[in-house]
């Protein structure tokens, strides 16, 4: 995995322990001091910073008071006192409701969602409360200060219930943003950034990667820009087009496919809501085909809005059908779990077909 994640991160460290420990090896590099960070770090350096720099905002959820399961919360409620980070009950409708409220009053609420499997009991907060509270007031009041962390995607052992990938429903409800990062610097960026955008955002962290992923990470504060895809891998014969962990595979099927020949253009897309089509656009149209991933199931996953948008901006330059390598249409297997996963050699394949039809 190392070897993959080498790619993503501008140096790379030993993952962190199994006790969460934080990277400790820091460098300068010119006048930017840096440190070599874990996912799961990157983070909680993002939450410092956030509680630090604006006194209205808050973080909360379940289990957030001691750390949370992944530890990305750990020494908040201890720096900033548990009447701004404190634990939540067991309700995710709840958790959300309370933010949006939070978030009306002029604060920013960022709001822990254990799990993305369990986002499912405050669906109908985000998508009839959150994302239209701006418009059914007429921009007279807005819950834009709030931010919904869940960690999603496979872990090697979650099955069903701490597996799933829901990023496509909500990249279905105009009012809210919708962001996943592929590493810790990418991590800090972006969510500083969708803690301070001026409308809802849901930020989906890639669980596999919290403490495999580690790269060197501005200890200072900064943003990256929202709805801008990055192209982290430039090539003339196809396109694929990712984001979270499954950028890390893709890379390694990139790598494969370069040794038979086909030069592969990777583009993370980072925002999914509002998405960046120029960017992909453009590329296709230099390489002439494309090719879509993500663990989630190919039904209905963003996969296919990317493909229809970009078959109809694109159509007379596509040299071949689009391509989407995803999960399976299945609920999200334990001990399969291995077969689900659109893996590196499915990817490869999908590429020498796509290049070759």
């Amino acid at each position: 995995m190392a070897s993959l994640l080498s790619r993503f991160c501008r140096k790379l460290a030993l993952p962190g322990s199994a006790h969460g420990s934080r990277m400790t090896s820091s460098t300068a590099c010119g006048s930017e001091t840096v440190k070599s960070l874990n996912l799961y770090s990157a983070i909680n350096q993002a939450l410092h910073i956030a509680l630090e720099t604006d006194p209205r905002s808050y973080v909360f959820g379940e289990d957030v008071g001691f750390g949370g399961v992944f530890r990305c919360t750990t020494g908040l409620a201890e720096r900033f006192g548990k009447n701004r980070v404190f634990n939540t009950p067991l309700c995710e409708q709840g958790i959300v409701g309370f933010g949006i409220g939070l978030a009306a009053m002029g604060n920013r609420a960022v709001v822990e969602i254990q799990f993305a499997d369990y986002i499912y009991p405050a669906f109908d907060q985000i998508v009839n409360e959150a994302a239209k509270f701006r418009y059914r007031s007429g921009n007279q009041f807005n819950c834009g200060g709030l931010t919904i962390r869940a960690p999603y995607g496979a872990v090697g052992h979650g099955g069903h219930y701490h597996s799933q990938s829901p990023e496509a429903f909500f990249c279905h409800v105009p009012g809210i943003k919708v962001v996943i990062p592929r590493s810790p610097r990418e991590a800090k960026g972006l969510l500083l950034s969708s803690i301070r955008d001026p409308n809802p955002v849901v930020f989906f962290e890639p669980k596999w990667l919290y403490r495999q992923a580690v790269e060197e990470v501005p200890e200072h504060d900064y943003m990256i820009p929202l709805s801008q895809a990055e192209i982290i891998r430039e090539g003339s014969d196809i396109t694929l087009v990712g984001w979270g962990a499954q950028l890390t595979v893709m890379e390694q099927a990139c790598l494969d496919a370069e040794k038979e020949g086909i030069s592969c253009e990777l583009i993370d897309l980072k925002t999914l809501l509002p998405w960046d089509k120029e960017t992909v656009e453009a590329s296709v149209k230099k390489t002439g085909r494309l090719l879509i991933s993500h663990e989630a199931p190919i039904t209905g996953g963003f996969g296919a809005e990317i493909s229809a948008t970009i078959l109809e901006r694109c159509f007379l330059k596509l040299e071949a059908p689009v391509s989407r390598v995803c999960g399976l249409d299945t609920p999200f297997p334990l001990v399969f779990e291995p077969f689900y996963m659109p893996t590196k050699n499915k990817i490869l394949d999908a590429i020498k077909s796509t290049v070759n039809y």
